[in-house]
């Protein structure tokens, strides 16, 4: 196949889908700024071929390139909206919060086309799963409300116990850096970025390498939608500019989705680690293990799905399958057909599949994993098409025979590549996923009630969630997601992301006449915007 035949023209692209130009800008400070700072261009990761025949990257614009000063100034914004603790969006009822982000959701959903586009051209995403994105996204807003107003009924009930009465609400954390990943830029960012919003912090949203432009179509909607300073919204080199703003110790909670290192370099550098919270998402290396009684219909779709889906580019793919030996030989023939047949191409192409990777170095480092696979004894399990690229699109790899010192069984490979190791008994997988340094989930295919069994409790105190004949995955929202040892700190589903991002606090008083006077005085009168009653219909 050729670089023609695989990705085409510009001409080739749908009209309608045809990257427009972007100038991006910032949020600091309730004001949208498109000056005072470098740029740097965008180009997409998708290549079309020019009229000689050459592939090239179009520019889709530029993007604010934010010096430390810059980003500084944008924490400044939120540390001033914060006021510690006593500004007016932290000290807010839950009812305004809750209207200001249900602004947001209705000014945001006309801006779905241009996100949708830009969601394509800047990290390659299918047209389909872009669209699922941006709707999932407003889907997560609206169950995000309705689990803010059901925290709020159960909040305003007075408790008397021992003596006293209390009421027990839950109260914002501070200034908040949230850090999205690449994948899902918008609906992974969103995740911490809405929650941590609407319990009454302020936010800092540092936006990730690859895909960054669609940001701009929605800052008019956080503008008008929140108080100035409660949102900034802000580019550049990450590991230039967040240094100092957490080593000054202005930001107070750290929401990242992304890499365990990038999130030790920032949590360490805090000079009050007891004190800085953390919500993160982190690396995995999410099994997928293959009974030896296990539907091969199922287990070959699911895990298709499971670990290619978007590339592999997802946390909870499934990053590495264990086949029993009796069944290795039908599942390799099924699945290496199925990955073989999958459409590779550019994301507007019907029913692609497989897209281009963000970079080169990141083919390059595949690559080489499988390389090094190889040498230490793995096969190839499909030569035909596998370990092969066009430029920055690399072709589904499926090795198999893979020995458990293969640095591919150890690392998360975030791609298209599928590690397969052969076992023959419970005993040879144990040592491997207790020693694994990652805990988000696994998948598990058998039809043996006994057998399933066992490793659902081998698996449960090793990840946080264990699929049976199902591919690893984050939904529904409403399920908590999160993982054990180095995978994930904090949950994030609908309803515990709102606790994630507050602390309980409560007003108590004796429960004696007296008490109970001020209790209901405050109350009738509605004095107080926390002890309250009232409740967010």
């Amino acid at each position: 196949m050729t670089p023609a035949n695989l990705f085409g023209t510009w001409k080739d692209v749908p009209e309608t889908l045809r990257a427009e130009s972007v100038q991006g800008r910032v949020l600091i400070g309730g004001k949208i700024l498109a000056q005072g700072f470098a740029y740097k261009p965008v180009h997409s990761i998708c290549p079309v071929v020019d009229d000689q025949g050459e592939l090239y990257f179009p520019k889709l614009g530029e993007t604010p390139n934010l010096s430390e000063s810059d980003f500084a100034s944008a924490v400044d914004a939120a540390v001033a909206a914060w006021a510690k603790g006593l500004g007016e969006w932290p000290t807010a009822r839950m009812e305004h919060r809750i209207s200001a982000l249900a602004t947001f959701r209705n000014l945001m959903i006309p801006q779905r086309e241009a996100v949708v586009r830009l969601l394509m051209w800047e990290i390659a995403k299918p047209k389909k799963d872009a669209e699922a994105e941006f709707d999932r996204t407003v889907k997560y807003l609206d169950d995000t409300i309705e689990a803010a107003k059901q925290l709020d009924r159960d909040s305003s009930r007075i408790h008397f116990a021992g003596g006293i009465m209390t009421q027990i609400r839950r109260a914002p954390l501070g200034v908040t850096l949230c850090i999205g990943p690449f994948n899902y830029p918008l609906n992974e960012t969103f995740t911490t970025l809405m929650p941590a919003l609407l319990m009454g912090n302020t936010v800092v949203v540092k936006i990730p390498r690859h895909g960054q432009l669609f940001w701009d179509y929605l800052l008019p909607a956080f503008k008008e939608s929140f108080p100035a300073g409660v949102i900034n919204i802000v580019n550049g080199l990450g590991r230039g500019i967040i240094g100092p703003s957490v080593q000054a110790g202005k930001i107070d909670v750290l929401a990242l989705i992304g890499s365990s290192q990038t999130a030790n370099k920032i949590k360490q550098s805090h000079p009050r680690p007891n004190s800085f919270r953390g919500v993160l998402g982190l690396d995995a290396k999410n099994p997928g293990i293959i009974l030896p009684d296990a539907d091969l219909g199922i287990a070959v779709r699911e895990c298709l799905k499971g670990s290619l889906s978007f590339n592999g580019q997802r946390c909870t793919a499934l990053k590495i399958l264990f086949v029993h030996r009796s069944r290795q030989k039908e599942f390799l023939d099924r699945f290496t057909a199925e990955a073989d047949a999958l459409k590779c191409g550019l994301p507007w192409h019907e029913g692609v599949a497989i897209t281009p990777l963000p970079t080169m170095e990141k083919v390059r480092s595949l690559q080489s994993l499988t390389d090094a696979a190889v040498a230490a004894g793995a096969r190839l399990a499909n030569p035909g098409r596998g370990a092969r690229n066009i430029a920055n699109l690399l072709f589904p790899t499926v090795l198999s025979d893979v020995p458990l010192e293969a640095a591919i069984t150890q690392e998360e490979q975030f791609g298209p590549v599928v590690p397969v190791v052969t076992y023959e008994s419970k005993d040879q997988l144990e040592q491997y996923l207790v020693d694994s340094p990652f805990g988000m989930q696994a998948s598990v295919f058998g039809q043996d009630p006994s057998e399933v069994g066992q490793f659902i409790d081998l698996l449960s105190n090793l990840v946080c969630r264990t699929n049976i004949n199902s591919q690893c995955q984050r939904g529904p929202d409403v399920f908590p997601f999160t993982g054990r040892k180095a995978s994930a700190e904090g949950t994030l589903s609908v309803s515990d992301a709102l606790r994630c991002f507050s602390i309980r606090s409560m007003v108590a008083a004796n429960q004696d006449e007296t008490g109970k006077a001020i209790f209901r005085s405050v109350l009738d009168k509605d004095a107080s915007r926390f002890l309250s009653t009232n409740i967010v219909l």
